[in-house]
C-alpha cells in the first residue's frame, strides 16, 4: 500500500526557512515521480516541484525557482523540501504527491496524495 506522511511544516517568519519531508512507503523511489503542490485559501492547487530519482529530473515552478530546493534519500525513502527566503505568498497547505509519470503527476485524479502539512509565514 502507498503511503506518504509529511511533516515539517509550522509557522515561519519572512524571509526564514522550513524543510518539509514526505516520508513514502509502499513503493521505491525510483518508481514514481515524487513531488509538492500546494493549496492557499481560496486557491487552487498548484504544482511546486517534483523529483525523479530515476533519472535524476527535477521541476521547480517559476515562484520558487532559487528558493526552494527539493531532494530525496533513497535509503530513508523520504523527499525533502528545502523552503528558503519564504514570504507571506508562500502560506499553505503543502501537499506530497507520487505519480508513475510526470503527466499523471499533473493530473488531480491520478497518483497518491499526503494528507498536507500547513505552513503559515508571517510578515
Amino acid at each position: 500500500e502507498v503511503q506518504l506522511v509529511e511533516s515539517g511544516g509550522g509557522l515561519v517568519q519572512a524571509g526564514g526557512s522550513l524543510r518539509l519531508s514526505c516520508a513514502t512507503s509502499g513503493f521505491t523511489l525510483d518508481e514514481y515521480i515524487v513531488g509538492w503542490f500546494r493549496q492557499a485559501p481560496g486557491k487552487e492547487r498548484e504544482g511546486v516541484s517534483y523529483i525523479s530519482s530515476s533519472d535524476g529530473r527535477i521541476y521547480y515552478k517559476d515562484f520558487v525557482k532559487g528558493r526552494f530546493t527539493i531532494s530525496s534519500d533513497n535509503g530513508k525513502k523520504t523527499v525533502y523540501l528545502q523552503m528558503n527566503s519564504v514570504n507571506p505568498e508562500d502560506t499553505a497547505i503543502y501537499y506530497c504527491k507520487a505519480a508513475t509519470s510526470r503527466a499523471r503527476w499533473w493530473a488531480p485524479t491520478y497518483g497518491y496524495w499526503g494528507q498536507g502539512t500547513q505552513v503559515t509565514v508571517s510578515s
